[in-house]
């Protein structure tokens, strides 16, 4: 994988402290990018009859594909993201979105930090994308400073077009006429805030659109109820131990790697469906 140029600190720092996120920013060129969504779509093909591990797979790639695992630590992701919350790094998840061609999935206006159970909002997520973003493929939709809001109430619709755990919606008003359409080739991402109010529309186009969500955060960082779910250290130390660390993948779909993730899903699940009897809703 290419690592390229730092974007100037005084740059990036600045933007996405005025604006909630910083875009579009280079990780990949195309061809690696390519490599990657074809490793990943190999995998979905190898997995198809099982549905628990497909299901991983599309929540966890880092943790079952050594070339997902090499992404959330890619040194130019790093750079980026030490610059916005230091250079101690835990990537929490690092889940795909994947909306299919031609398909009505969307995902509504909301905090990425509602349901995590994180205790504090030092939390960066890098979307990379490994498909063009665009418009017509339901890019994301950012709303510029709206992370300065801190948590706003949300409500759960569990609604089967919407891609998130619980269709989690705001419910205070949005002014859509002040959103930007995060617009990125394959292998640029977008870093934003999880306080950010985003959403995203449907996919009209002939492909797939694909990206992937690393959610980097501070090891200081724990889950309010107590959880050590998994989390990959990625940069400098953790001198806390609030996670339980997870090691680079045994292997590409490597049995002993699912059975940890199947272990972990459990506690994720406690963590994003708190509070709610309907737990049939997806994992993101």
């Amino acid at each position: 994988m290419t690592t390229q140029t730092s974007i100037p600190t005084n740059d990036l720092t600045a933007r996405y402290q005025q604006d909630g996120f910083f875009l579009p920013y280079n990780v990949l060129d195309e061809s690696e990018a390519g490599e990657l969504r074809a490793d990943y779509e190999a995998a979905e093909r190898e997995l198809a009859g099982r549905p628990e591990d497909f299901a991983i797979l599309r929540s966890s790639p880092d943790r079952v594909l050594p070339s997902f695992d090499a992404l959330v630590r890619h040194p130019r992701l790093i750079s980026g993201v030490s610059q916005l919350l230091g250079s101690d790094l835990l990537v929490w998840n690092g889940g795909t979105f994947i909306k299919e061609a031609n398909s009505p999935h969307i995902v509504s206006w909301h905090q990425d930090l509602t349901y995590w159970g994180l205790s504090d909002a030092e939390e960066v997520t890098a979307w990379v994308a490994l498909s063009p973003s665009t418009v017509a493929s339901g890019c994301m939709r950012f709303i510029p400073g709206s992370h300065r809001r801190n948590l706003v109430e949300h409500i759960d619709t569990f609604d089967d077009n919407n891609l998130l755990s619980r269709g989690q919606e705001i419910a205070v008003d949005v002014d859509e006429n002040m959103a930007i359409d995060v617009l990125l080739k394959p292998g640029q991402a977008s870093l934003h805030h999880g306080h950010l109010f985003h959403a995203s529309g449907p996919n009209s186009t002939d492909d797939r659109r694909i990206g992937v969500a690393i959610r980097y955060i501070k090891p200081s960082l724990k889950q309010v109820g107590g959880q050590k779910t998994l989390a990959r250290l990625v940069s400098g130390a953790d001198h806390y131990g609030h996670f339980s660390l997870a090691d680079a993948p045994d292997g590409r779909l490597s049995e002993a790697d699912f059975t940890r993730c199947r272990e972990d899903a459990k506690l994720r699940r406690e963590v994003l469906f708190k509070g709610v009897e309907n737990q049939n809703g997806n994992r993101y």
